[in-house]
């Protein structure tokens, strides 16, 4: 055993040294989905599935258990870990823990998924009641390590008005208070992504709770209701310090991801309605730029009165930081950019699942009612899981076939070396078919850390 492994076997905390270090861990064989109820008029709690994703396993592609919530209505929506590769330092920190909110009920349910992996465990439940008491927040949506403690996003006040702000809990899952002292100027929240090395946070806009969760009007964007800015935040002070007016180039910018490697400042943000990539970086004297560099066409549709958008709901950039992948839902297809040079993404692959279009194929037997929508990428960047479900009430807005007929999870072959995707025929698992009917599946994340949670100090 060389003296790294030693230092790591007995001295560090949990996930990586590096991205490049993190590439180089085995094969994922567990992946915990969030699966709802919600929306779809069976009167069952949400749960957070288990999925086998070993192949060698003879329940490989199946749900081997169900992590039932007390209540009923939660819409578990997004998630996040205790602890991240912030803290692979300190070794009394572990990735035990799964934050798992609700974004109607505001609970924030806790997860023990180490005592045994296979079949996670309620630890505590944080109630959306004591959360609007002693913060004023509501709408809870990303979760982030900030080191030994956690941050999470919410999209309004109390009463579900924007802008929401920012939940701090302590390491034994406490509520410290709110964690920005100042909101400054932003009229919404949405997600966020921290690079710790340049002190720098930045914000994304969705809209506040009472104006999404009824469903999507699209004149409430012309009445500015949705959002389309980026916020540039100090990261120590816990303020906000710049904004970046997207325009209409950026109706709607939902994910935010910064490079993984710790010195870069390049990052990214898809921007859902206008379906367009914003790429941002600090510039040489020190200036935060922003320009467009994907754009995704509206296509016609016989049943629109208007061209359908591709609406991008997602992004997300390989451990490599070779690729950056996109979805459109409503079109129907998942997208890979070479983006080695982040000014110049090339497209570089492309796989149709569900979606408006009539593009997509039946995929191992199952027709999939809705398009792709959240998606999680191994940490060795071959193997992408695809689920369909973006917001009950969306769903049902534009999908209504997903109430019947439910989610379904997708697994796409990538090729890291020369680019390119492809539909893994052997993987399937139709939420359609769960023990107490029809549900749908959302944000995927695996017991080793994933693309999309952990960051380096």
């Amino acid at each position: 055993m060389s003296d790294l492994e030693k230092t790591n076997n007995t001295c560090c905390g949990p996930g990586y040294a590096s991205p490049s270090e993190a590439i180089k861990a085995p094969n994922e064989k567990l992946l915990y989905t969030i699966a709802i109820y919600t929306g779809t008029g069976i009167q069952k709690p949400d749960y957070l599935a288990t999925v086998d994703v070993d192949p060698d396993s003879p329940t490989y592609s199946k749900v081997i258990h169900r992590l039932e919530m007390p209540g009923i209505g939660d819409e578990l929506h997004h998630m996040g870990w205790n602890a991240c590769s912030s803290c692979h330092g300190d070794a009394g920190m572990s990735r035990k823990y799964l934050l798992v909110p609700g974004v109607r009920s505001n609970n924030i349910h806790v997860i023990d998924t180490a005592t045994d992996p296979f079949a996670p465990k309620i630890h505590k439940v944080i109630k959306g009641s004591e959360i609007k008491s002693k913060t004023n927040l509501s709408g809870p949506h990303t979760v982030h390590c900030l080191g030994s403690e956690i941050i999470i996003s919410f999209l309004g006040n109390a009463k579900g008005e924007a802008p929401g702000g920012y939940l701090h809990l302590n390491k034994d899952f406490e509520i410290v208070g709110r964690w920005e002292n100042s909101m400054g100027d932003i009229p919404f929240s949405y997600d966020f992504w921290y690079q710790p090395r340049h002190n720098v946070m930045v914000s994304s806009e969705w809209a506040a709770p009472n104006t999404f969760m009824p469903g999507f009007d699209l004149e409430e964007v012309g009445h500015l209701k949705y959002g389309r800015r980026l916020h540039i935040w100090d990261f120590k002070k816990k303020e906000p310090i710049e904004t970046m007016y997207l325009g209409e180039d950026g109706l709607i910018p939902l994910e935010v991801k910064f490079k993984h490697d710790p010195d870069s400042t390049h990052g990214f943000c898809g921007a859902a309605l206008s379906s367009n990539v914003i790429h941002f970086w600090k510039s040489k004297e020190g200036k935060w730029e922003w320009e467009k560099v994907i754009d995704v066409n509206n296509e016609p549709h016989p049943d629109w009165p208007i061209p359908i958008p591709g609406v991008m709901s997602a992004i997300l950039v390989s451990m490599d930081d070779k690729y950056l992948y996109l979805n459109n839902w409503l079109h129907g297809d998942m997208r890979q950019y070479d983006i080695t040079d982040p000014h110049k993404p090339k497209l570089t692959g492309q796989v149709w699942i569900g979606g408006l279009l009539g593009k997509a194929p039946i995929i191992n037997g199952v027709k999939i009612a809705g398009g792709p929508q959240m998606y999680q990428l191994s940490l060795d960047g071959k193997r992408m899981y695809v689920t369909t479900s973006l917001f009950s009430t969306w769903d049902n807005q534009f999908y209504p076939d997903i109430r019947t007929q439910g989610g379904a999870m997708v697994m796409i072959d990538c090729d890291v070396e020369n680019g390119g995707m492809k539909i893994n025929e052997d993987f399937i698992v139709d939420f359609g078919k769960e023990p107490n009917g029809p549900s749908r599946c959302h944000e995927s994340r695996y017991p080793g850390g994933d693309c999309t949670s952990d960051i380096w100090l």
